[in-house]
C-alpha cells in the first residue's frame, strides 16, 4: 500500500518535455547525453532560466528595503515566489523560510535549538531547550547534512544521539524506533526518501511515534519534493527542508517549512539586516517568522526561479511525475537484476522514487562511473554523503542512477547497455 497519496494520472510525454531542457541536447564525446544524476542536481527548464534572467534584466533591486518602483516590484515578485513555493507543499506563505538549501535549513534548525538551549529567545523558546539526558534520534540512513548538525548540537548541549537502524534490505526497523523514541527524546530527524536507497520512509509512523511523547520532528524532503505530491501540514511534521536545485530550480535557494507555533517559538540563528523590529546598542527585538530567520541579503533571483520550477512541476503534475519515475525505476531494476555481478541496494519491493544504487562486483564505483561517462551516461559515484550507511552495507562507495521527469525508456536502455559492459571491460567477467 502506498504511503504517498498519489492520484491516477495520464502518462506524461517525457520525450516532449525534453525540449524544455536545453542541456539535454548536449553530447558527451560521440554520445548523446544520458543524464541520470538528478538526485545530485536536476536540470533546469527554459522557464526557470528565463524567470531569473527576466528578474535580473527588468526588476533587479533589494527587497523589503527600498521605496522606489524597482524595489517594490522586486519585493512583490519575491513574496509571490514565497506564496507559490509554500503552496506547492500545502503551506501558508508565513510558514516558508528561504534558505540557501537543505543543509542550511537543517543547520538553521539545529543552531536555533542550540540558542534556545543557551537561554536565548522569547520565553516560548524554552520548549526546545536541550540538556544532558535528553535524546536526539536520527536514522542510520541519513546523509551528512541531516546527521552532523545533530552531532554538533548534542556535543554543545550534553544531549545524546541515537540511531534508528536499518535492516539489510534498507528498510527502517520500526520496532527499534518505537523503543528509541521514548520520553527522553526531544527531536526526531529523518529523511523522507533516502538519497542512496530511493526508498520512501514511513514518515507518518515516525511522526506519530514522536508526537506521542511531544518530540519535535524534522524531515529532509530533498528527495521527495521533486518527485511526489507533498502536503506537509497534513502530514503533521513540525519542520521540513528541501533544496531548489534538486527540483528543477536554481542553486543557492531552498526552503524551511515550519508549523506556525514552532517557527514562532524558535529563536533566530543568523542575525543582522532587516530581521528586526528595533535595535539599540545593547539589544534587539526580532520580526515574526519567516523574516526572523532571513538575515542579510536574500536569494531573490533564485527564489523567483524556484517559483518558476514549481509552476513547471505543477503544470506537468506530481502524480504523473511519480508514476513516470516509478515505471523507469522498475525498468532499471529489471535490467540491473539480469546483469551478472550487480548488487542492488535496498528492498526491491519497497515504495520508491526513480533511483537505484548498486555495487559492481570486482570494479570500484569510480571506475564504473568513468566507464559510463565515456559512453555519455552521467551517474553519481561515491558514498553520496552517506558514509555511515555505506559502511552498514560493508562498502565504501556505490554507483547511483537517478531519474527525473525528463528521462525516457531510451535513457534507461542506454544506461543498462553501459552497465552490461563494465565488468567485461575491466576483465572481471566475460
Amino acid at each position: 500500500m502506498s504511503t504517498i497519496p498519489v492520484a491516477p494520472a495520464a502518462p506524461l510525454d517525457a520525450a516532449a518535455l525534453r525540449a524544455d531542457f536545453p542541456i539535454l541536447g548536449e553530447r558527451i564525446g560521440d554520445h548523446p547525453l544520458v543524464y541520470l544524476d538528478s538526485a545530485a542536481t536536476s536540470q533546469k527548464p527554459t522557464a526557470v532560466l528565463d524567470a531569473e534572467r527576466d528578474f535580473l534584466t527588468h526588476a533587479n533591486a533589494a527587497v523589503h528595503r527600498g521605496a522606489h518602483t524597482l524595489a517594490a516590484e522586486a519585493t512583490d515578485l519575491f513574496e509571490d515566489a514565497r506564496a507559490t513555493v509554500a503552496g506547492f507543499i500545502g503551506a501558508a506563505p508565513e510558514q516558508l523560510v528561504w534558505t540557501s538549501g537543505a543543509t542550511m535549513g537543517l543547520n538553521l534548525v539545529a543552531y536555533a535549538i542550540g540558542n534556545a538551549s543557551a537561554g536565548r529567545g522569547a520565553p516560548a523558546s524554552a520548549r526546545f531547550a536541550l540538556a544532558p539526558g535528553d535524546r536526539i534520534v536520527v536514522t542510520e540512513i541519513e546523509h551528512h547534512a541531516n546527521l552532523i548538525p545533530w552531532q554538533e548540537l548534542a556535543a554543545r548541549t550534553g544531549a545524546t544521539l541515537a540511531h534508528i537502524p536499518v535492516f539489510d534490505d534498507g528498510t527502517l526497523d520500526l520496532e527499534a524506533a518505537a523503543r528509541l523514541i521514548d520520553d527522553r527524546t526531544r527531536i526526531v530527524a529523518f529523511t523522507h526518501v533516502s538519497n542512496v536507497l530511493g526508498i520512501v520512509n514511513p514518515a507518518a509512523e515516525l511522526i506519530a511515534l514522536a508526537q506521542r511523547i511531544g518530540a519535535t520532528t524534522v524531515m529532509d524532503a530533498c528527495q521527495s519534493a521533486p518527485h511526489v505530491p507533498l502536503d506537509l501540514p497534513a502530514l503533521g511534521v513540525d519542520l521540513a527542508v528541501f533544496s531548489g536545485h534538486k527540483m528543477l530550480g536554481p542553486y543557492g535557494v531552498g526552503g524551511l517549512y515550519g508549523r506556525a507555533d514552532v517557527l514562532e517559538a524558535l529563536p533566530p540563528f543568523l542575525t543582522g539586516g532587516s530581521m528586526i523590529t528595533t535595535v539599540t546598542l545593547d539589544d534587539a527585538e526580532y520580526l515574526p517568522p519567516p523574516q526572523r530567520f532571513e538575515a542579510g541579503t536574500q536569494p531573490v533571483g533564485p527564489a523567483i526561479g524556484l517559483a518558476a520550477a514549481v509552476r513547471y512541476l505543477q503544470g506537468v503534475g506530481l502524480d504523473a511525475v511519480h508514476a513516470h519515475e516509478q515505471r523507469l525505476a522498475a525498468r532499471m531494476r529489471e535490467g540491473l537484476a539480469e546483469i551478472l555481478g550487480i548488487r542492488l541496494l535496498g528492498d526491491a519491493a519497497a515504495e520508491r522514487v526513480g533511483l537505484w544504487a548498486f555495487d559492481v562486483e570486482g570494479v570500484h564505483a569510480h571506475d564504473a562511473g568513468q566507464y559510463l561517462d565515456a559512453r555519455g551516461v552521467a551517474v553519481r559515484v561515491g558514498h553520496h554523503c552517506a558514509a555511515p550507511l555505506h559502511r552498514r552495507f560493508g562498502m565504501t562507495a556505490s554507483v547511483r542512477a537517478s531519474a527525473a521527469l525528463y528521462n525516457t525508456d531510451d535513457d534507461v536502455d542506454a544506461f543498462l547497455e553501459g552497465v552490461r559492459g563494465i565488468r567485461p571491460y575491466f576483465g572481471v567477467a566475460s
